[in-house]
């Protein structure tokens, strides 16, 4: 556990917790500050005893937290933290859903089907690019990209499958192609299996993202008359793809963590 309980300033702490597709995230932040993070698989808190055994050491450590904020896709979780989370805290709990205050229009032909983790990627977007258009790329189990103009209206976006989700399915949806793990190509092209495997997912993606991107921001200039465009990104594998990118996006470290740490304040008025 990497909380270490030292004494906050008068700022209450605020928790937050993100359950992802294959990692949960637990953050202590102080304003819009994030002190500390520790990662999980998400299947530890699939039940009452692994909720209690991760968020319970953070509640005894940190008497004066009182608040949390869930961002989950993941809904069999929901119920056991945030019942945890009620049962141990005295103040708000409230979960990242379309129907709390955004600070953006969702434009959504089902609101409730829009990830909790796309709200808050885009909810972060809008806080750091006040007045400018944002394309942001959730680069995770599964990859993401949602747009907003300059107004911080959504105007739409795109689903993929993510880099190790590709390489899980070619190897079980074939006879004989291995389970090779993600990271930077070596080379254009490989000479064995595993490197043709990973060039070849790796690589696709990065040439499809910058493809998007390009398409995108030429959209967004030539029928938006967007002039400035942010792009951040996202995600387990961003890191990775990030530096592989022409268009060189922004990496935003625990973005859906401070994103929801900011729908939170924004939904709660008195915290700060």
């Amino acid at each position: 556990m990497l909380f270490s309980g030292q004494p906050l300033p008068a700022c209450a702490p605020i928790l937050v917790v993100e359950t992802g597709n294959t990692i949960a995230s637990i953050a202590l932040f102080r304003g819009s500050e994030c002190l500390e993070v520790h990662k999980v698989p998400s299947p530890v808190m699939s039940s009452r005893e692994g909720v209690s055994l991760q968020l319970l050491p953070v509640i005894m450590n940190y008497p004066a937290l009182r608040d949390a904020v869930l961002c989950s896709v993941v809904p069999s979780l929901d119920d056991a933290i945030c019942t945890f989370l009620r049962s141990h805290l005295p103040g708000e709990v409230i979960k990242v859903t379309s129907s709390m205050r955004l600070p953006f229009t969702l434009h959504y032909d089902s609101p409730e089907s829009f990830g909790a983790d796309r709200i808050a990627l885009c909810a972060l977007g809008c806080q750091l690019y006040a007045g400018e258009a944002v394309i942001a790329l959730d680069i995770g189990t599964a990859i993401t990209v949602d747009v907003l103009d300059s107004s911080h209206d959504y105007l739409g976006g795109l689903i993929m499958p993510g880099l190790d989700l590709m390489a899980k399915s070619l190897h079980e949806h074939t006879a004989k192609l291995p389970l090779v793990g993600i990271d930077r190509p070596e080379a254009l092209l490989g000479l064995s299996t595993v490197d043709c495997i990973r060039n070849g997912i790796v690589l696709s993606c990065v040439s499809g993202i910058d493809g998007l991107l390009a398409k995108l921001e030429r959209w967004l200039r030539e029928e938006h008359g967007e002039e400035r465009i942010r792009v951040i990104a996202a995600g387990g594998n961003a890191p990775l793809v990030a530096t592989m990118l022409d268009a060189s996006p922004v990496v935003e470290e625990h973005a859906v963590l401070r994103g929801s740490r900011y729908l939170f304040s924004l939904n709660v008025p008195a915290s700060c």
